[in-house]
């Protein structure tokens, strides 16, 4: 058992993204000790560097008053714009893809209402059994607001399998295409970590004549993502979750390059959508901007804004492939010292091939799985339990370690006995 420690803490002095951890505040337990934190699938950490870059703007703001629209250092007006280009390099998209805006339920209505167009033939919704509780939400409360009750196609696991196999993808896709309008899946799935091959979702769904669209919450920062080359027609994700930008943080969205100047497309609109060079007019009709930033509402909330850039600035630094690379190390080290546990009261459920997980692995415990959780809880892990038999942890490349993983699974076994 000591080796095993003396092993983690090698693999921790040979990592070469180990300085970043002390760039992240670590919430601590009443003892001073740093947590377990294998939650930033649900909220990420706080960068140390967040304090500066929204003091930046609180002084502006006070000094400044509304000319920090156009003098502040960095000035509000285009404020959104320093974050695109970043954004679009972690989500594997061009600048005019990618929109920093609204939450992620808000743009996927927003996207849907230019992207599901259903007809009396052609009128269904592809989505997980399981998908993320607010997607099913949006999706039905669409179908409804089109006047569909049974609009709703769901992708289901396999008797007694856990994850969606990609061939009844496929038979699916091939045998109700005619009638999908939308395809949306979460990549990857916020219950079991499965992902799912966009690229190749896209291709058969096109070739159907579906709008294919992905929910990425779980992706972005996590993923080495390129939505772009998938060919996907439009995603949407959070900034709260691995990219670290804050409770409740401004979302992220992307639209495909081949939609940048359909301005045909049906759409709900709002002045931070409008021609820039006009904006201000107040008087001119609506002239949308191309590229995902013609599907903004309103300005956005700066100082949500500068916690994103913080963030951002970091992954910009470390470069997803990078992180990536330690992601799959990480996950790897968690998976191959609990397969050590042996006991039939827990198996993980998350895909073992890598390329079709991220850093997420879901523990599905078969009995007293809540009271599981709160004991490991109360032993010093943050992670979470989603309803009825999962914990999801998510060691982070960023600021989680492979001693975390270490500790970790020493809890969890302490806690089986």
């Amino acid at each position: 058992m000591e080796k095993t420690l003396n092993e983690a803490i090698t693999l921790d002095e040979q990592d070469p993204l180990k300085g970043y951890r002390d760039r992240f505040h670590l919430p601590k337990q009443a003892n001073g000790k740093p947590y377990i934190y294998f939650c930033g699938n649900s909220l990420g950490l706080q960068p140390k560097s967040v304090e500066k870059y929204i003091k930046q703007e609180l002084e502006d703001w006070r000094n400044l008053g509304v000319k920090g629209h156009t003098e502040a250092k960095n000035p509000w007006m285009p404020y959104h714009e320093f974050l695109v280009g970043k954004m679009a390099n972690i989500v594997g998209a061009k600048p005019i893809e990618v929109g920093v805006m609204n939450s992620l339920t808000t743009n996927l209505h927003l996207l849907m209402a230019s992207f599901y167009r259903p007809t009396a033939d052609r009128y269904k919704i592809l989505i997980e059994s399981d998908a993320f509780p607010s997607d099913k939400y949006a999706v039905e409360s669409q179908l409804k607001f089109h006047g569909f009750e049974n609009g709703l196609l769901e992708l289901t696991p396999r008797a007694g399998e856990t994850l969606i196999r990609h061939e009844d993808i496929e038979a699916t896709i091939g045998r109700e295409g005619e009638q999908i309008a939308l395809i949306l899946l979460g990549c990857p799935n916020y219950y079991t970590g499965q992902v799912f091959d966009m690229k190749h979702i896209a291709a058969l769904g096109h070739e159907q004549g579906c709008v294919v669209g992905f929910d990425v919450a779980h992706g972005a920062g996590n993923l080495l993502l390129d939505l772009h080359e998938t060919a996907i027609d439009f995603a949407v994700w959070c900034t709260y979750k691995y990219l670290n930008g804050g409770p409740g943080s401004v979302a992220g969205c992307f639209v495909h390059e081949k939609h940048a100047y359909q301005f045909d497309l049906p759409r709900l609109t709002g002045w931070w959508g409008h021609n820039k060079a006009t904006r201000f007019g107040m008087r001119n009709d609506f002239d949308p901007l191309p590229g995902a930033e013609g599907w903004q509402l309103s300005n956005p909330p700066i100082l949500s804004l500068a916690a994103i850039l913080a963030s951002l600035d970091i992954f910009e630094e470390v470069g997803m492939e990078s992180l990536s690379e330690k992601s799959v190390k990480l996950t790897g080290y968690l998976e191959h010292l609990m397969n050590q546990i042996h006991d039939d009261r827990i198996r993980i459920i998350t895909p073992a091939n890598p390329v079709e997980r991220g850093c997420q692995l879901s523990i599905q415990v078969a009995t007293e799985g809540r009271s599981l959780f709160e004991g490991i809880s109360r032993d010093g892990v943050i992670a979470d339990w989603r309803e009825p038999d999962v914990i999801r942890v998510a060691p982070v490349p960023l600021y989680n370690s492979f001693e975390d993983v270490f500790d970790f699974v020493s809890i969890l076994k302490n806690r089986l006995k």
